[in-house]
């Protein structure tokens, strides 16, 4: 998961893509910081949108921003 902040020992947060999830989240929730992070979460109407880092094109070892990919959605306990 994403932390709101990082100390100096870890590497600098990167512009990430989220792709996919629900229709209805907003394209300034698609545009993430991520640094090492191999998952993201995104809180959304009560709940999580889980989104996981891809590999090969877009992904980690291609030029530009990492891609994330939604995998699932989990509610948030009452």
């Amino acid at each position: 998961m994403m932390k709101p902040s990082q100390d100096a020992t870890q590497r600098p947060a990167t512009d990430a893509v989220l792709v996919g999830g629900p229709d209805d989240l907003p394209e300034v929730a698609r545009h993430a910081s991520a640094g090492d992070e191999t998952t993201i979460k995104v809180l959304h109407r009560g709940g999580y949108e889980h989104f996981e880092r891809e590999e090969g094109p877009g992904g980690r070892e291609a030029a530009g921003p990492p891609v994330y990919r939604w995998t699932m959605r989990t509610r948030i306990a009452e």
